[in-house]
């Protein structure tokens, strides 16, 4: 027997089920399957705190992993924080932030730091124009 209930504002039918969820943090992203009482179209759905335990989980490791490629990108191009935050945006603080995973990077952050990680020599391209700003 499928499991039912009424959404409390909707007024929609639910049943228990399991989808896929993308989850993101920077340029990183993972599909779980998250399970909870979903419409049958593409409604409001509910989640209780151990179904989305899985996304909650994924997200740290997300956080974690992009926070090391963040830092290992900057490395690799010889930058320190401040030189960094002043080339990408955000300054040195949000870099402190992007690297401890406190924070996610802008998306224009993302793809400056996406560019640069597949093609490090733009960064002299990077800072000649910042530079003549």
């Amino acid at each position: 027997m499928i499991e039912t209930r009424i959404h409390p504002e909707t007024g929609t039918l639910l049943r228990r089920s399991v989808r896929p969820q993308t989850v993101k943090f920077g340029s990183m992203t993972r599909t779980v399957e998250v399970p909870g009482w979903y419409p049958d179209d593409d409604g409001d759905a509910i989640h209780s705190g151990a179904d989305l335990a899985e996304s909650d989980r994924v997200f740290r490791e997300l956080k974690k992993a992009y926070a090391a490629h963040v830092r290992e990108v900057r490395k690799r191009l010889k930058l320190t924080q401040e030189e960094a935050g002043y080339l990408i945006g955000g300054g040195r603080r949000a870099f402190q932030k992007y690297e401890s995973g406190a924070m996610s990077p802008s998306d224009a952050a993302v793809g400056l730091i996406e560019l640069l990680h597949r093609h490090p020599e733009e960064v002299e391209f990077l800072k000649s124009i910042r530079s003549a700003a």
